[in-house]
């Protein structure tokens, strides 16, 4: 028998550093495809992909999918591609030409309670969370554009007008809605790295950058103090808007998602979940799941396509009436290219569930 197939992939972005160990063993009765993870140099978490042995064949499919899910994640190979194969080998390559070398801030949730802390706390500002498409920028020679995960995407021609407008090289972060792009973060300017500088220096900054800015550029209105923040939740929540960010004023920028806390935090009026379409039904509508576990079916509106079965989904709901129930009133927004479905989980989502009923 030839060797069967490992591999040791590694993960290094801002704070993480992390390790991720895929094989494919032999078993009574077949073969199981085990992992285990966690950061370097700790104790690593194991686990398995195949609760019963299943045959080479089978559990090579399935170590695949799982190794290419890592390196769409930006997961790589530490030796030479060892124990890929060569359509994953193909894909990371594709991956990496894509890769642009440029990561967003991401920020954890907090509820509208915990919101309190920050509207009292005066070295916090508050802006909107805008329901668009998160967009880095970096505007030198051409405009490039990188979503969540930092690979190139596309994104509307009046921004890139807009954008070539201004003289000035520069690396931003923001969000698009429609042909509108929010910029929220200035990142460097004429080859000069802001991230350390404090938010407040980099927001000022950027606005001096944008100026008044144009119909398809506009710098994300900044509410400073107890009484501006507090005005401004309402005014997004009177809009029916998404929800609000917090950011700290004297804080230094950073790339990815802290573990908890973080300098940049947000609070949703709404509840949606990144889900996965686990079935196609009749009259435009679909189910869609969480580890494999359906959690309720949802409509799609004649203006959007209906999606593919396996790929990830945005839904919008009011609430979860309990554990194990499916989503109240759900929403389809459209189809999520920077979240995988591994990161589809019970856990990751923060579902929100209906409050008890007082006696």
């Amino acid at each position: 028998m030839s060797k069967l197939p490992s591999v040791s992939l590694w993960f290094r972005e801002g704070t993480s550093d992390k390790v991720y160990n895929a094989a494919v063993e032999e078993a009574k009765g077949g073969f199981v495809v085990n992992f285990e993870y966690g950061r370097r140099g700790s104790t690593l978490t194991p686990g398995t992909k195949t609760q019963t042995p299943v045959p080479l064949d089978e559990a090579t499919k399935i170590y695949d999918k799982l190794v290419l899910s890592k390196t769409a994640k930006g997961y790589k190979p530490t030796s030479n591609g060892e124990g890929v194969s060569s359509s994953v080998a193909a894909a990371v390559t594709t991956r990496d030409q894509r890769d642009t070398g440029l990561r967003p801030q991401l920020l954890n949730p907090i509820t509208e309670d915990e919101a309190e802390t920050y509207l009292l706390n005066d070295d916090w500002c508050a802006q909107e969370k805008f329901d668009g498409k998160r967009m880095t920028i970096r505007k030198a020679t051409d405009i490039i554009a990188a979503n969540k995960k930092g690979l190139t995407i596309g994104f509307p021609n009046a921004i890139a007008v807009a954008l070539q407008c201004v003289i000035t090289e520069f690396v931003a972060d923001g969000e698009a809605v429609g042909e509108v792009f929010n910029l929220f973060d200035l990142l460097d300017v004429d080859g000069t790295d802001l991230r350390e500088k404090p938010y407040r220096e980099r927001l000022e900054a950027l606005t001096k950058l944008v100026g008044k800015g144009t119909k398809a550029t506009v710098v994300a209105k900044t509410a400073i103090g107890q009484k501006a923040k507090r005005a401004l939740m309402e005014e997004l929540k009177a809009a029916n808007k998404e929800g609000i960010v917090f950011k700290k004023m004297s804080a230094h920028w950073y790339a990815g998602r802290p573990e908890s806390g973080g300098s940049a935090v947000k609070c949703k009026f709404w509840a949606s979940a990144s889900c996965v379409v686990s079935k196609i039904n009749a009259k435009r509508s679909i189910e869609v799941s969480l580890e494999g576990k359906p959690v309720g079916n949802v409509t799609i509106p004649p203006n959007k396509d209906i999606p593919e079965v396996g790929q990830v989904v945005e839904v919008k709901y009011l609430y979860v009436a309990a554990v194990g129930g499916s989503l109240y009133q759900p929403i389809y927004l459209g189809v999520r290219d920077d979240v995988d479905a591994e990161e589809c989980t019970f856990a990751s989502q923060h579902l929100k569930y209906k409050p008890e009923a007082e006696d």
